[in-house]
């Protein structure tokens, strides 16, 4: 059999965590930030957990993660 293929895509956006879960970053961070406030800017850096609808998507995207 051969290897399965890891999204590369998702590789570089999901993180597992030790309960399984998928962490992920927040949008809007990334240009136009002028007119983002500080406040704003500072909350977008926290990271968030993916969506459990979509943990089985992404678990398939990760296989060896």
């Amino acid at each position: 059999m051969p290897k399965m293929k890891t999204c590369s895509g998702a590789a570089k956006r999901f993180k597992k965590t030790g309960s399984g879960k998928f962490k992920r970053s927040q949008s809007h961070l990334n240009h136009i930030l002028t007119k983002k406030s500080p406040k704003r800017k500072r909350q977008l850096r926290a990271g968030l957990m993916a969506e459990p609808a979509d943990a089985r998507l992404i678990a398939r995207m990760l296989p060896y993660s």
